[in-house]
């Protein structure tokens, strides 16, 4: 497994967003899944947020315990806390993404920064790796947002 060095955010949630940069790079997601309980590999972006989350001591303060993405959805719905895609999410907010435009979302990453109309992420399990990505803020594949109080 490698780590990278990250510079320090200044902002709202920096702390998730942290530990998430500071996964970069790491592939296969094991730390992630078997941390949840799995004993074999599954697709692993909503345990890397969970495990974002229990490493910076917000788990099920602010982001449930989840490994299945629409039961991420289904808390912050019921929190109040979702926000559809016309949303302009913030630093340390959760973006779910629908890749086949089909009304179920399929994958979940997490908000780095909103600058210039691009949504820069910290994923998991993108390529099956901890990656960053961009997309343009009125993107189709956007599904909705968490806002984290």
């Amino acid at each position: 497994m490698r780590y990278y060095q990250f510079a320090s955010l200044g902002t709202s949630n920096s702390k998730l967003v942290n530990i998430a940069l500071s996964q970069l790079g790491n592939q296969g997601g094991i730390p992630y899944w078997s941390w949840y309980g799995y004993s074999s590999r599954v697709e692993w972006c909503a345990c890397f947020i969970s495990w974002c989350a229990y490493q910076s001591g917000d788990l099920d303060i602010s982001i449930p315990k989840f490994s299945v993405v629409k039961d991420g959805i289904q808390y912050y719905q019921d929190k109040g806390q979702w926000k559809d895609k016309n949303h302009i999410p913030k630093t340390g907010d959760l973006i779910f993404f629908d890749w086949q435009q089909d009304g179920i979302s399929d994958h979940v990453g997490i908000i780095e920064r909103v600058e210039n109309n691009i949504i820069y992420t910290i994923e998991g399990n993108s390529s099956n790796q901890v990656k960053r990505n961009n997309y343009l803020l009125k993107s189709k594949v956007i599904f909705g947002y968490s806002q984290i109080n």
